[in-house]
C-alpha cells in the first residue's frame, strides 16, 4: 500500500484508544476512561513538567511526543492493568514493532517509544512522570467524591515518580480540591445570585 493509505489505516487504528477503557477503573469501582483520554491530559501535564523544570536543555517536544505515544500498542493489546499482567503475556513490543514497521514515519515513533521505556534520559522520566500523574489525578476526582479506596492506591503511585518537579506537583493535586479550577471560592457571591442584580419591592 502507499505511504497515505498505510496512514489512513494507522489514523484509523489509533481511533480505538478512545473506544478502549482503563481497566484499572473496573477495580476501582467508580470512575471511568479512555485511553485516548488518559493520553490527552499525560500530554498536558508532560508539557507542564518540562515547561516547569528547571533544567532548560529539556526537549519539550520530545516529552510532548513520548506522552502522545507511549500507550499506543493498547490499540492492539488493550489496557491490561496490574492483576491482568501477573497472569497475561503482554505483547506490545510486537503489536508496536507491527504497527511502526508500515509506517514512513514509522522509525520515529519506535525510536521515541524505545528512548521513553528506558527511562533514561530525562525526556524520558518526565514524560512517565506525567503518565502516573495523569492516574494521580484521576484517583483524586474519585477521592474528591468519597472512594475511599482511590486514596489507599495513591501512596504507590507517589512512590514511582522520578523528578522533584513531579513530586511537588503532585503534593500541590493532593492538597486541593478537583473543583477548585471552577468554583474557587465557594463563599463567593456569585455562587448566590451568579451577580444578578436584586431589586427592592
Amino acid at each position: 500500500m502507499s505511504d497515505f493509505k498505510n496512514t489512513a489505516d494507522f489514523l484509523f487504528e489509533v481511533g480505538m484508544l478512545a473506544k478502549t477503557p482503563r481497566s484499572g477503573f473496573f477495580f476501582l469501582g467508580s470512575g471511568q476512561q479512555s485511553v485516548s483520554e488518559h493520553t490527552t491530559r499525560t500530554i498536558y501535564i508532560g508539557y507542564a513538567l518540562a515547561m516547569l523544570d528547571q533544567d532548560k536543555n529539556i526537549d519539550t517536544n520530545k516529552v510532548i511526543k513520548m506522552c502522545i505515544f507511549h500507550d499506543l500498542s493498547e490499540a492492539r493489546i488493550s489496557d491490561l492493568n496490574y492483576v491482568h499482567q501477573k497472569y497475561t503475556e503482554k505483547k506490545e513490543h510486537e503489536a508496536l514493532k507491527d504497527l511502526t514497521s508500515t509506517l514512513p514515519f514509522g522509525p520515529d515513533i519506535e525510536n521515541i517509544i524505545t528512548e521513553y521505556e528506558k527511562r533514561e534520559t530525562k525526556e524520558s522520566k518526565i514524560a512517565k512522570d506525567a503518565d502516573n500523574l495523569e492516574f494521580l489525578i484521576s484517583l483524586k476526582e474519585q477521592v474528591d467524591i468519597g472512594n475511599t479506596r482511590a486514596e489507599s492506591w495513591i501512596p504507590a503511585i507517589k512512590k514511582r515518580l522520578y523528578t522533584n518537579g513531579a513530586a511537588e506537583l503532585a503534593e500541590t493535586i493532593m492538597a486541593m480540591d478537583s473543583d477548585h479550577w471552577w468554583f474557587g471560592d465557594k463563599n463567593d457571591e456569585w455562587w448566590i445570585n451568579r451577580n444578578k442584580k436584586t431589586t427592592s419591592l
